[in-house]
Parts: C-alpha cells; sequence; structure tokens
C-alpha cells in the first residue's frame, strides 16, 4: 500500500506521534481561527473537498484534489497560517495518500492511533470535525463515504475487539489519579473550565464515582467553541453549580480538582494565581489537569507545592501503563482494519469521484 504522492486523497497531519506538546501547541489551530482556515483552504487550486480535525493530541487536514495539487502547497499554507518554518513543518508532520489515508482514518477513528490506546472520545471529535466540515459544505462524495465509513469501523472494532478492555478513557483515568491523591473520589469538589465533550467525559467519570460537589465554568456562558453548548447546559446535566468566570481566580482554592478544558490560546490559570490560591488551603493538596492545546495553565504552577499539575502527555503516560496486555488486541484490531481499509480504497477507485 505505497501511497503515491500524485494521490487525489491526501492527508497532512501531526500528533503525539512525532511532535511533542510543545511542537503540536505552535502547528495547532485556534477556535477563533478555524472559519478562516478553512477559507484560505477552500482557495487552493484544485482542492475540491477538506476536513481539519483540531483536537488536545492531533492536528489533521484531510482532502480530496486534483491530482496537480501537491500535499507540499498545503503543509506551505499552515506553515504559512501558523508562522511556522516550512522545514519544521516537515519534520513534526507526517503525509499520507491514497489508501494509506483510509487505512489511517481507520486506526484513529478505532482508538488505536490515540495517545490513550483504545480510547473513545476521539470518535466523537472525529463526527464532530465532519458535522462542522459538512455544513460549510467542504465535504463531498469522497470524505463523506470515507469518514462515514471510518465511524463503522471504529463501530466493529471497539465490538469485537479487546482494545478498549479496561474502559480507557480520560474520565476514568483522571478518577484513578484522584483516587492516588486524595484516597477517595466522592468527597472531591470537582471545577471543570469549558463544556466540552473532554469535559463531559470526565463528570461522567467523577459523577459515576459518587462526586456531587460539580462546578462548571467558562470564559462565555453563551456558547463553547469546543461543543456548541452553554457550560450551564453542561452543569444542569450532572446537577451541578456554575461559577462566572469572573470569580474563577477567587474561588479556585475551593476545589480539589480542577480540569482546564478550553479553546483559549492563552494561559487562564498562571503561576501567581494558583499560588495565591494554595495559600488558601495550606494543608490540601490541588490536583489540575491540563487538557487543553494550547495549554490553559501555566507550567511553572506545578511548582507549587501540593500541586499536582498534569498535560495531557502525563495523562497518556498513565493511561497506557497496562498497555502491554492489550498488544495483542491493538494488533489484531490493526490488521483487521488494514484490510477493511484496503478494501474500501479499492471501491473508491473504481467510483468516478475519485481519479487514479
Amino acid at each position: 500500500m505505497t501511497p503515491s504522492p500524485d494521490s487525489s486523497l491526501f492527508l497532512l497531519g501531526t500528533s503525539h506521534q512525532v511532535a511533542n506538546l510543545n511542537e503540536r501547541e505552535s502547528i495547532a489551530l485556534p477556535s477563533d481561527s478555524i472559519d478562516s482556515f478553512y477559507r484560505g483552504l477552500q482557495e487552493l487550486d484544485g482542492l475540491k473537498e477538506c476536513l481539519v480535525l483540531n483536537t488536545c493530541n492531533r492536528t489533521e487536514i484531510y482532502g480530496a484534489a486534483e491530482n496537480n495539487l501537491k500535499i507540499e502547497v498545503v503543509s506551505n499554507y499552515l506553515a504559512e497560517f501558523r508562522d511556522l518554518d516550512p522545514e519544521f513543518m516537515i519534520q513534526k508532520t507526517y503525509r499520507r495518500a491514497g489508501p494509506e489515508v483510509v487505512r489511517h482514518l481507520f486506526e484513529v477513528a478505532s482508538g488505536i492511533d490515540s495517545q490513550m490506546v483504545g480510547e473513545t472520545e476521539i470518535l466523537g471529535q472525529l463526527k464532530k470535525a465532519y458535522d462542522d466540515a459538512s455544513e460549510r459544505a467542504f465535504t463531498g462524495k469522497v470524505l463523506n463515504r470515507l469518514f462515514q465509513k471510518s465511524f463503522q469501523a471504529a463501530k466493529w472494532a471497539r465490538t469485537n475487539t479487546g482494545i478498549s478492555r479496561g474502559q480507557v478513557n480520560l474520565g476514568n483515568v483522571l478518577c484513578e489519579l484522584a483516587r492516588r491523591i486524595f484516597g477517595q473520589v466522592g468527597q472531591c469538589r470537582v471545577l471543570v473550565v469549558g463544556a466540552g465533550e473532554v469535559a463531559e467525559g470526565a463528570l461522567e467519570a467523577f459523577k459515576s464515582r459518587g462526586s456531587e460537589a460539580i462546578t462548571v465554568t467558562g470564559r462565555t456562558f453563551d456558547w463553547c467553541p469546543l461543543s456548541r453548548r452553554k457550560p450551564d447546559e453542561l452543569a444542569q446535566k450532572f446537577d451541578g453549580f456554575t461559577l462566572a468566570y469572573s470569580k474563577l481566580h477567587d474561588s479556585l482554592h475551593l476545589f480539589d480538582v480542577v480540569l482546564a478544558s478550553t479553546a483559549s490560546a492563552k494561559a487562564l490559570l498562571t503561576h501567581k494565581q494558583v499560588e495565591v490560591a494554595m495559600k488558601k488551603r495550606p494543608s490540601k493538596p490541588l490536583f489540575v489537569i491540563d487538557a487543553s492545546v494550547p495549554r490553559n495553565v501555566e507550567e511553572a504552577a506545578s511548582t507549587v507545592e501540593n500541586v499536582y499539575l498534569y498535560n495531557m502527555d502525563d495523562v497518556s503516560a498513565i493511561a497506557n501503563e497496562n498497555l502491554q496486555s492489550r498488544l495483542a488486541e491493538v494488533e489484531r484490531c490493526r490488521t483487521a482494519l488494514s484490510k477493511r481499509a484496503l478494501r474500501l480504497w479499492e471501491q473508491m477507485r473504481a467510483q468516478p469521484s475519485l481519479p487514479s
């Protein structure tokens, strides 16, 4: 399955596989720039369809194009948009074409390419990215079929293999870390900043373990760009409370667990703000999870006594502690998905909408 550089189906992306957190931050698209980025993509000569997947662990551009469009054109556009050196883009991104795009997407959708192998959040993120691109009328026959089939492949993988054994997801990992820090989870006072899918998954996990003191805040109570939902709606779903964002820093000391998961391009919690909060709870630990890219919490906050700050790379390393026992299932899943991907590619090649 060697891709042709002139294939009409292509992928340009970065993830934990090729870039560290700092490098992924530099490539990731701020939520308020997605509209303008899509407009620029649409102006690339020869590009017929496109979809942008932009999560805390990966930024990927899927496209269907005429054969004369080189993937370097897309890479250079992204480099210029994010003010990056084109050489950096070559080193810190991967390129796929033809059947390799299909195989990669199937693995992403199923969770076996995730930083937390087998996690389930990525499927929801893919569906949101697909819905967004479809609403913009940027998908067509090629990407519509590709993504619909990837959703089916993900369902098959989770039903017929053991890749998700142990319920691998961010919420469960965070609850386990909270248990290690506090001894029990049910008594923890939990605050989430943001109302996206990551925040919702975390709250589901804490609620299922008996947490009652749940609070949600956001930079705006009108609309969350990660979920298109209001923070107060998320709070209501879990019988929780809402906190005015203007009171976040003054109220920080009241919480045991703080999850930051927003699309903000700058830090929402600084070292100084965390330090001030900890002076008000000197004997109590504070568990802070920064699930954002770019990061929402200054890294220096981890130096404050009794603060346990984890970013996505930290959490993923812990989530994969039991990966060895699931490797056989992962490889079985990868082999089966590869066969499904090849069959789909051959079917797509037979369609007039996808030129050779």
